[in-house]
């Protein structure tokens, strides 16, 4: 299967990737984040370009805020949202974490310029306030409370909605597996804005509001299996076959390429058809 192309292999600074990433938009999209970029910059004019997940990424002594780019909305994820201020009430997405706190723009929308500019000065003074912070009183993961692995590797994950208990999930996945984890969760993010999150039964399920889940994936011993819940209706239907009639499954492993072109087209024909309701 396909991978897609990093920023290291392509050898190309980032900066020059958020402009590719802007021009292939071509659309009100691409406007939208030029524009914010801008801001950022003018905000913090110190402020380092990154590419990573595939989406433009801005840093100052830490993560500052991601931009992703879907059909109907421009995201801009900010790292430690969740501790910011924001008295103008900026941050209208993933307003259900203890972490991150996000911004979504849609064709149309205006941004308070001056409220945007003083949400990014104030994500840089947290990040620098952490990193002078003294090591000996950074918060540390504690060894008792990584969540265990059961069977295969599988992450032992409380059941709870949101995306914060699927992003805990995909931390604890072991080795290679995580970074799977991480592409499938973006992958399903992009193709399906309006995407609902959850874990149960120690995996993440997506699904739409009001139409029930659509696929889940889990941690094997030598792959990852990802379910979809009505693949029998895809076209083509992933290769997998099951049990359950309309199940079918695609498993992923270690050495295999993603093809990640095809795995958003089922995302899309699935999030598309009425899903499973346990």
């Amino acid at each position: 299967m396909k991978k897609k192309i990093d920023s290291s292999s392509r050898g190309e600074p980032p900066s020059r990737l958020i402009d590719a990433r802007i021009r292939e938009l071509d659309d009100w999209r691409g406007e939208t984040l030029s524009r914010l970029r801008a801001l950022i910059k003018q905000a913090d004019p110190a402020v380092v370009e990154e590419w990573k997940w595939d989406v433009p990424v801005w840093s100052h002594d830490g993560l500052i805020c991601t931009g992703e780019t879907y059909r109907s909305v421009v995201k801009l994820t900010f790292h430690r949202g969740a501790r910011m201020k924001d008295p103008r009430k900026l941050f209208n997405s993933s307003l259900e974490g203890n972490t991150r706190r996000a911004i979504d723009l849609h064709e149309g929308d205006e941004v308070d310029e001056a409220a945007f500019k003083a949400l990014i000065r104030e994500a840089v003074t947290l990040n620098t306030r952490y990193e002078r912070m003294p090591s000996k009183v950074k918060p540390k993961a504690s060894a008792a409370a990584k969540p265990a692995l059961l069977a295969g590797g599988n992450p032992q994950i409380a059941k709870a909605g949101g995306d914060a208990p699927v992003q805990a999930y995909i931390a604890a996945m072991p080795a290679w597996k995580r970074e799977v984890g991480r592409r499938l969760d973006a992958l399903v993010a992009r193709t399906v804005p309006e995407v609902r999150k959850a874990v149960k039964w120690n995996s993440p399920f997506y699904g739409i509001e009001g139409q029930g889940w659509f696929l889940n994936f889990h941690c094997y011993a030598k792959y990852v299996k990802v379910a979809f819940f009505r693949g029998a209706s895809l076209r083509p239907p992933p290769p997998g076959e099951s049990r359950q009639e309309e199940v079918r499954y695609l498993d992923i492993r270690e050495d295999d390429e993603l093809d990640e072109a095809q795995l958003a087209t089922w995302i899309r024909q699935a999030a598309a058809l009425p899903g499973w309701a346990p």
